[in-house]
């Protein structure tokens, strides 16, 4: 346990931020799940309307501070390259 009074309110600063964190980032990595899981049963019509939620999402996350914009950037572009693979491998 923290004794000095500044160590007390970083532990509640910090409790209050991950509460606040986890409120962003549980749902974000729940929709990323959903995408892959409809990317390996073939439903590419369903997943691309996952991946404009998971765009949002992520700017979200982001522009709040939670993730580095250049990470959500990333996982943006490989997000979308794994359903442009899909959707090409489904035509070949």
């Amino acid at each position: 346990m923290p004794r000095h009074r500044s160590a007390v309110k970083r532990q509640r600063v910090d409790k209050k931020k991950r509460i606040k964190n986890l409120k962003v980032q549980q749902p974000l990595k729940k929709t990323i799940k959903k995408f892959q899981e409809l990317l390996s049963a073939k439903n590419l019509e369903e997943a691309k309307t996952i991946l404009k939620k998971i765009y949002s999402l992520l700017d979200k996350a982001a522009k709040k501070h939670i993730i580095h914009p250049n990470t959500a950037n990333r996982k943006k572009s490989r997000l979308t390259k794994s359903l442009h693979r899909a959707t090409h491998s489904k035509a070949a």
